[in-house]
């Protein structure tokens, strides 16, 4: 069956706030599937959306499509356990900053070391929207918040780094308002076999309003983000003059054409490149240099945690007389109680 967007979307109503970046990335979702659904062979039953405790985690709400809305913190856990139980499912683990990486911080890093088979969505505002502006492991330091009335002191998270210092083989970035741009990472990541994170840099106009308009607004964007494409060179800027080089061990903004650059001097992106270190450097990136969007890193790796260990099961069962428990049950001596 060949299914639109509609397809997807249930008969509840959204209740964000009007202009949160949810919005968007519910659509991007919607807009991605059906085409999802067509590469993979994937019916719209075999769908599944996990989510944890914030404004993100009413996602499942809004997705006609199996799900559940867990606990705080524990959306990876349980998300994990939906792909062990059925393998034929398309996971998507809809989570915020403060649920993935302070309570479910724990969770989340070993099911990317695991390479679980999950599509993990991280919304980030850089704030706790839910419960009403508390400062999270992602907000800007010396951000004054309800829990940090004098700015907070602690160094945030980048979640990117994050991600592949916990060995990921697929890590994206978008913001909310690319709709495109998040479609096409949420397919890489639908595409890749393994855990896959995709990082969607969202707007809390309630709590923490504007908070990456330093390089997201409309204005600036093209001028201090850079979308990364595999096998394209690292071009950017709104008249395509600027790229990026490696200067040593490190990355450096240059201008084409001067001091003798030219285009074949700049970095051709590679998200296959299996060593982490250029991925870590572009998911680094702030201040001087441009953020970068799209997929930094996408590592083909046939090993997963999942698939790994349903081999082990089928193969302790084809060595063992007893394989499941109906004929455990049915082993040995029985009787019937009438």
């Amino acid at each position: 069956m060949t299914y639109t967007a509609q397809d997807f979307k249930s008969d509840v109503e959204v209740r964000w706030c009007p202009g949160c970046g949810d919005h968007a990335i519910l659509a991007s979702v919607q807009r991605v599937l059906p085409d999802v659904s067509k590469l993979l062979s994937i019916p719209k039953e075999n769908f599944a959306f996990i989510s944890g405790i914030g404004c993100s985690s009413r996602f499942p709400y809004y997705m006609n499509a199996y799900g559940v809305h867990s606990i705080h913190g524990r959306a990876t856990a349980i998300s994990t356990g939906v792909k062990l139980a059925n393998p034929a499912l398309s996971v998507w683990q809809v989570t915020g900053d403060g649920d993935a990486l302070a309570i479910g911080g724990n969770h989340f890093i070993h099911a990317i070391r695991r390479n679980v088979d999950l599509n993990i969505l991280l919304f980030n505002n850089e704030i706790y929207g839910l419960t009403k502006g508390q400062y999270s492991p992602t907000s800007k330091l010396g951000l004054v918040t309800k829990t940090s009335p004098y700015g907070t002191v602690e160094r945030p998270f980048n979640p990117g780094e994050l991600v592949i210092g916990a060995t990921g083989t697929f890590f994206a970035r978008s913001l909310d308002v690319e709709v495109k741009l998040s479609s096409e990472c949420m397919m890489a990541a639908a595409l890749h076999k393994g855990c896959s994170v995709v990082e969607v840099l969202q707007n809390c106009v309630i709590f923490n309003d504007k908070t990456h308009d330093i390089f997201a607004a409309r204005d600036v964007r093209e001028e201090k983000t850079i979308v990364l494409r595999h096998g394209e060179p690292m071009i950017f800027g709104k008249n395509k003059d600027k790229g990026l080089v490696l200067d040593g061990t490190k990355i450096k903004v240059v201008k084409i054409g001067e001091n003798g650059i030219a285009e074949k001097d700049i970095l051709v992106h590679n998200a296959h490149e299996k060593a982490p270190g250029i991925h870590t450097l572009l998911a680094a990136m702030r201040g001087e240099f441009p953020v970068a969007l799209g997929v930094i890193r996408a590592v083909p790796d046939s090993n997963t945690y999942d698939e790994k260990v349903h081999e082990q099961i089928a193969q302790v069962k084809s060595v063992r007389t007893i394989s499941d428990m109906d004929e455990l049950l049915h082993s040995g001596e029985t009787w019937e109680v009438k």
